[in-house]
């Protein structure tokens, strides 16, 4: 009988095949699991039928948490444990709880003393900062960068300081379509010697990890226009 946990299920960054970089624990659990909280409903239902398409999703409860979910919705979430029974978390994509709503619904299992099992799988932060060459000790995660171009300037100016200061490598995001648009920002506001590494399609059939200059960059032909895109400055 599966113990009663909220366990963490990270989810595959590409279309390849979930086995590829799922360990087979993760799958053995996901079969046995009733209850699940999920960042979207059908990539969750999508994902479970990659995982083991004889999962009978219509015997599954599924409860969605967003950006958009009132904090008091979240607590509730957590009823098939009070009633000893286990909860799966699926983000969209990577690790949930990691840049992810997730985190919400495990802060509140911690405070009612539920265990809560994080599984292993993969992470395009980490996987990302592992072949960029750059500072693994000391980094931080910034998601999507303002919209609003001065307060974004100002996001790039403060990422640069803490570069030169602390050494701490900056990772970052982008909407795929604008992934263009953003590393001609990049090399336009920021020094030239300064590194940046381009993580794309990570873990999927056209992974690319490049890590150049950005005076290198702004030379380069490049096109990573609506591909999961993963950005990293360093110097």
């Amino acid at each position: 009988m599966l113990e009663p946990a909220l366990y963490l299920f990270p989810v595959g960054l590409s279309e390849d095949s979930m086995t590829a970089v799922l360990p087979q624990v993760n799958i053995d659990l996901l079969r046995q699991v009733r209850h699940f909280v999920v960042e979207n409903l059908r990539s969750a239902r999508r994902f479970l039928k990659k995982v083991d398409r004889n999962i009978n999703i219509d015997e599954l409860t599924f409860t969605e948490l967003s950006e958009h979910t009132p904090a008091e919705a979240v607590g509730p979430m957590l009823a098939p444990l009070e009633r000893g029974e286990a909860i799966g978390v699926i983000s969209e994509a990577g690790c949930p709880a990691v840049a992810d709503p997730g985190a919400d619904l495990v802060a509140a299992a911690q405070r009612r003393g539920f265990k809560v099992v994080p599984l292993v799988g993969p992470s395009s932060i980490l996987l990302s900062l592992m072949a960029s060459g750059f500072n693994g000790q000391r980094f931080a995660f910034e998601g999507y960068l303002p919209i609003d171009e001065a307060a974004r300037t100002r996001r790039l100016h403060e990422m640069q300081q803490r570069i030169q200061r602390e050494r701490q490598t900056q990772i970052f995001i982008e909407t795929p379509y604008r992934n263009n648009k953003l590393l001609a920002e990049l090399c336009r506001r920021l020094p030239g010697n300064m590194l940046l590494c381009v993580a794309s399609d990570i873990t999927g059939p056209a992974q690319s990890i490049i890590t150049r200059p950005l005076s290198a960059w702004a030379k380069a032909a490049y096109d990573y226009n609506k591909i999961p895109t993963i950005f990293l400055l360093f110097s």
